[in-house]
């Protein structure tokens, strides 16, 4: 069976065990159970701390595993790698710090700085030949300077508002943008593949929509330019000869420009259609 590792807490796990159910897969009914067998699938699911999954992973115990990018890098498994981004969790890591007393990352040479993820700030400052004294925090790590155990911090950022009422502000380039990702051992284990398309057509799923239309048939092509799908859109007859249906593929985000646009050069009974599972 494929062991598969499953956040159990935190805001990777509701969307990863969402994703895993719409995949086909039958997860944990109770929140409280740590291990759940699904054996139409042929799988095993662990559930687990997300910081831990790394390391489950990269030592071999489990097969493959989500957590955030992030982790996988503060965990420093080698034996654990990135095989597909998964399009959520996003968050963006930042330097901050008092305001005007820094300009670039390497002005914090030999300087205290405080993070949550001491493993990935060191292999971003060591890959650029900075030394730091790093401050391991738990949380809280923008309240480090004020309180005199550090010079800046890194952290995760997303308006900055947080670290701008602790008295901080941004510096330096972007540290790592982050999202959920589907991670695997050394050996790749029997299963992993189909695991994968499965992800994969749900998150196709989610990015996209169908949309069907009947249009004048001289107008094919300009359509076609508006809407050109994955391939090419499907075009059938209809009975009366001046006219063709059409089906295409488009982006959930732009449907409604696209409705527009479609209606614009004449298409009518324009309908959009949810997908729920794809293969490409």
């Amino acid at each position: 069976m494929l062991r598969i590792a499953v956040p159990n807490k935190g805001s990777l796990a509701e969307t990863t065990t969402d994703m895993l159910q719409e995949a086909g897969y039958t997860g944990r009914r109770d929140p409280k159970d740590l291990h759940v067998i699904d054996p139409v699938n042929e799988v095993e699911f662990f559930y687990l701390r997300p910081k831990d999954i790394a390391t489950y992973v990269g030592s071999g115990a489990l097969d493959v595993g989500v957590t955030g990018r992030d982790l996988l890098l503060d965990a420093r498994m080698p034996g654990a790698s990135e095989i597909e981004a998964l399009g959520f969790g996003g968050s963006t890591f930042r330097f901050a710090g008092p305001p005007g007393r820094f300009t670039d990352i390497e002005e914090l040479e030999g300087l205290r700085v405080a993070t949550a993820y001491p493993g990935l700030v060191d292999g971003f400052l060591d890959a650029r030949g900075i030394a730091v004294d790093l401050v391991p925090l738990d949380g809280a790590v923008e309240s480090a300077v004020r309180l005199g155990v550090a010079d800046a911090v890194a952290d995760v950022v997303s308006t900055g508002t947080t670290l701008r009422q602790a008295g901080l502000e941004i510096f330096g380039p972007v540290i790592l943008e982050s999202e959920a990702v589907l991670i695997s051992a050394p050996e790749e284990a029997e299963g992993t593949q189909t695991l994968l398309r499965r992800l994969r057509g749900v998150m196709v799923a989610r990015r996209f929509v169908m949309v069907d239309y009947d249009l004048p048939a001289n107008l094919i092509d300009q359509a076609v330019t508006l809407a050109p799908g994955i391939e090419s859109p499907t075009i059938a007859p209809l009975r009366d000869p001046d006219w063709v249906a059409v089906r295409v593929m488009v982006q959930r985000q732009n449907v409604n420009q696209i409705m527009d646009s479609l209606y614009a050069i004449g298409a009518r009974a324009i309908l959009v259609t949810a997908i729920h599972n794809a293969r490409l």
